[in-house]
């Protein structure tokens, strides 16, 4: 009698599922989504390797073996023509890998030199302008190399090369023949390419560091080897492709804190998709009550209807993980294509993982087990007597003292290791923090504090609500009851509006943290290259301030300055002094203040770079002594940095201040900055530069001028990689807007009776698709709200932990754009709801049962 009764049940429960699909495809919509992320995660992981593999990796596919010495000697023309005689040898070409500096009158600047054939299947480069060289001092460079020194075909550069005894240097002029783009990018130093043969007469280098080596086909290639291990005395002789993954692991090795980054956000991802689903369920289930409680009156028992639901959650589950699959993968066949029209190279994924593609099915069919089994649990326990009653709603969920005290704890628990960890912090200059240890505690604090908005979420969603509510109150009968009816039931609310919280949180930690990373970074390059040229007296004296005007003059410069620096005392140490004006630092780079503003400098007042200030314990409107040649000098704090100070400086005076300090009258260094843009127009101030300083009164060459024209510029990869990263955390916003999505659908179908009621006292089927509409952007004002509540403190956390030198800067812009889309998507999600809501017939309000 027990297994006809499980299929009875059981029966009927699939039944309930084919009749109506609907309701348990908004189930599966966020389980679908949650194996779109997993295996999507999986194959950004396949896209990400094959594209760094294809960046970093400097064997070509072709290369069948690759030949070095035992003894790490080089291999000479004698052992290269040995090898290319090997029966079984194709091809063969030396490689060698050097550089050598890039000499001018006022700048040394350093170029990569790289043996490559340039044409063929062993090559790494292929020409993009000109020709690859052919003959001697002839070099083709690649494109960082032609946009950082102003190359084109038919240019020249010259090479400081070692003489033959070593004891001193030689200019080699060389051509530029061509343009070449490196087929392993990664590398990201500017570098020239010539043959092998010309290359080695142009370095005076005895050999080749390497020999790749083609055959025909793999057997060939192992016999091939062991004749060329006793032809070459010494040499080892290694697979292509044992060198190629050795590349490789290396290159992913590298690449391995984003795909960890990656798993994080994709737990995160698979987490809110749990809560939706466990939300709609329980939603589903709780419609069903009357069904439910008809086969208990018939004789099943609690245990075989919850086996019973959750086997047909799991149903669910398999359906939409095979659904995610499928769609993820073809959506990582398109994203190379899609990328490489938007300028960026990524490599197409290998073939369908199908292990993966398995596991992650059946992971989401237990992720819908998990989900199920609370609200199958919940909903199997009903009476029979329920099965002569009306359907009841899901209501508001009750907070018991239970959940409260687990919400409280989990918050006490948020907020000391929080506090542990702010009292932690990391001062300039400290080197010996551990920022994963600090990171981890950050992320777990987040993690109990996200716990702690779960369990206190019904409590929280009231005030919230009741301060949100102001202004919708007064647009109107439909304002109010979306109030009402999103307050009527604060447990329903909580749910959604938490895992829309969650997405909230992520996205706009992420986007500060980036933002606040950036201003670093590129505070941190203007310390690298406060401007495009400085020119300093070479013995460490003065220049000559005529020097100045002369600079000025030239229309190829543009923001020449020069200012005086001084040795100080503060607190006993020495220190640096500059008049240098902050304000004409090269613009548009991110030299921010801590502490205060930076603007002109009045009278006594000065900017201290971040160590000093820790130090003297200082910050903006504080005062600071400083001493030269027993002089003090009183001043004000105006501002203080995150970090150093441009040129090596500690303390930024105003002139007048510096003279006091015991300064001379002459500048001690000038800094230009190109007037044009590009190469060219670097190249033209280049000129300029070194015409002013080698002309008739001031050849003796005593003026040294540095060239700053290869100063890092914007990171692509990096801001490549921020995007994938809040693209991913996009994925459980997108989670998220499913479930408000889901849970709008199946209010409308609980509450037709109610805006039938609606509809009979009057108000419109407009008024009603607002009422509706407006409940859904409620729930994304409430996640968008709580989110950035929780998300900003901890993105503060990190960015000190990360790095203590940089600035926390908000981006507003991009918050309340975020904030804004959430909105309108949360309420584009229940237009379909709100469409059959206002479509219900005001004689429902009077109609029996479902």
């Amino acid at each position: 009698m027990r297994s006809p009764w499980r299929a009875t049940v059981l029966g009927s429960q699939m039944a309930e599922l084919l009749r109506r699909p609907g309701r348990f495809a908004a189930t599966g919509l966020s389980l679908l989504i949650a194996a779109f992320v997993v295996f999507g995660a999986v194959m950004a992981q396949q896209i990400v390797t094959a594209t760094v593999v294809d960046r970093f990796r400097g064997t070509p596919d072709a290369v069948s073996l690759v030949v070095t010495r035992n003894d790490a000697a080089d291999i000479g023309e004698a052992g290269l023509d040995a090898i290319r005689e090997t029966p079984g040898v194709t091809e063969a070409v030396g490689r060698f890998d050097g550089g050598a500096p890039v000499g001018g009158s006022a700048a040394d600047r350093y170029l990569a030199l790289a043996a490559d054939p340039g044409t063929g299947p062993l090559a790494r480069v292929r020409p993009v302008e000109g020709a690859y060289p052919s003959g001697p001092r002839r070099i083709a460079v690649d494109t960082r190399a032609a946009e950082a020194y102003g190359l084109v075909p038919g240019s020249s550069l010259a090479l400081l090369l070692p003489t033959p005894d070593g004891e001193s240097t030689r200019r080699v002029p060389v051509e530029i023949s061509g343009v070449v783009r490196s087929a392993a990018t990664g590398t990201g130093e500017p570098t020239g390419y010539a043959s092998g043969p010309d290359l080695l007469r142009l370095l005076g280098t005895p050999g080749y560091s390497r020999v790749d080596v083609r055959t025909e086909t793999p057997g060939a290639a192992t016999q091939a080897a062991e004749r060329i291990r006793r032809a070459v005395p010494g040499a080892v002789v290694r697979s292509g492709d044992e060198v190629r993954g050795e590349e490789s692991r290396a290159a992913v090795a590298d690449a391995s804190d984003t795909l960890e980054l990656a798993g994080v956000f994709l737990a995160v991802a698979v987490g809110a998709a749990v809560l939706v689903a466990t939300s709609t369920f329980r939603i589903v289930f709780a419609r069903r009550v009357r069904q439910l409680a008809l086969l208990r009156a018939v004789g099943a028992t609690s245990r075989r209807l919850a086996a019973a639901l959750v086997a047909e959650g799991a149903v669910v589950g398999l359906l939409a993980g095979a659904a995610g699959v499928l769609a993820a993968w073809g959506c990582a066949r398109l994203v190379p294509a899609v990328a490489g029209r938007f300028g960026h190279d990524l490599s197409a994924p290998a073939a369908l993982p199908l292990p993966q593609a398995a596991l992650t099915v059946l992971g989401t069919g237990l992720l819908a087990v998990l989900a199920v089994l609370a609200p199958s649990v919940a909903a199997s326990r009903v009476s029979p007597l329920q099965a002569l009653r009306t359907a009841t709603s899901e209501g508001s969920t009750v907070n018991g003292a239970g959940r409260t005290v687990l919400g409280v704890l989990c918050a006490a628990g948020a907020v000391l290791l929080a506090r542990q960890q702010y009292a932690s912090l990391p001062e300039p200059g400290d080197t010996a923090h551990d920022r994963f240890a600090a990171l981890t505690l950050v992320v777990v604090s987040g993690g109990l504090a996200f716990l702690a908005l779960i369990a206190l979420g019904p409590l929280l969603v009231r005030p919230v609500l009741s301060a949100l509510a102001v202004p919708l109150r007064r647009t109107g009968a439909a304002g109010r009851l979306a109030v009402a009816g999103v307050g009527g039931a604060p447990g329903r609310a909580a749910s959604v509006s938490v895992v829309v919280a969650l997405g909230v949180c992520l996205v706009g930690s992420t986007l500060t943290c980036l933002a606040s990373l950036d201003a670093y970074e590129r505070y941190r390059r203007t310390l690298e290259a406060p401007a495009d040229f400085h020119l300093y007296a070479g013995e460490g004296g003065t220049l000559d301030r005529t020097l100045v005007a002369d600079l000025a003059a030239r229309p190829e410069l543009a923001d020449v300055t020069a200012f005086r620096t001084a040795e100080v005392a503060d607190d006993g140490r020495s220190a640096t002094v500059t008049d240098l004006d902050l304000t004409t630092v090269r613009s548009g780079t991110g030299l921010t203040a801590r502490t205060g503003a930076l603007g002109r400098l009045g009278p006594a007042e000065v900017v201290v770079d971040a160590e000093h200030a820790h130090r003297l314990g200082v910050a903006a409107g504080d005062r600071v002594t400083l001493t030269s040649a027993g002089r003090p000098v009183r001043l004000t704090v105006a501002a203080t940095l995150p970090g150093a100070g441009p040129h090596g400086a500690n303390f930024f005076v105003t002139p007048a201040d510096l003279t006091r300090l015991g300064a001379g009258p002459a500048p001690t260094l000038i800094t230009a900055d190109a007037a044009g843009d590009g190469a060219e127009g670097r190249a033209r101030a280049h000129r300029a530069v070194t015409e002013t300083l080698t002309g008739p009164e001031r050849g003796d060459g005593r003026v040294v001028a540095e060239d700053a024209a290869t100063r890092a510029g914007p990171d692509d990869d990096l801001r490549t990689m921020a995007t994938t990263v809040v693209l991913l955390l996009c994925l459980t916003v997108l989670v998220a807007v499913a479930g408000v999505a889901t849970t709008a659908s199946l209010t409308v179908v609980e509450r037709r009776r109610e805006f039938g009621l609606l509809r009979a006292l009057g108000l419109g089927g407009a008024a009603v698709h607002r009422m509706v509409t407006l409940e859904c952007a409620l729930h994304g004002v409430l996640g968008g709200v709580l989110g950035f509540a929780l998300g900003l403190p901890y993105a503060w956390l990190v960015v000190r932990a990360a790095e203590v030198s940089a600035p926390f800067t908000v981006p507003a812009g991009q918050l309340a754009t975020v904030l804004a889309a959430l909105v309108l998507v949360t309420a584009a999600a229940g237009t379909i709801p709100a469409l059959r809501a206002s479509r219900t017939p005001p004689t429902v309000a009077v109609a029996r049962g479902d």
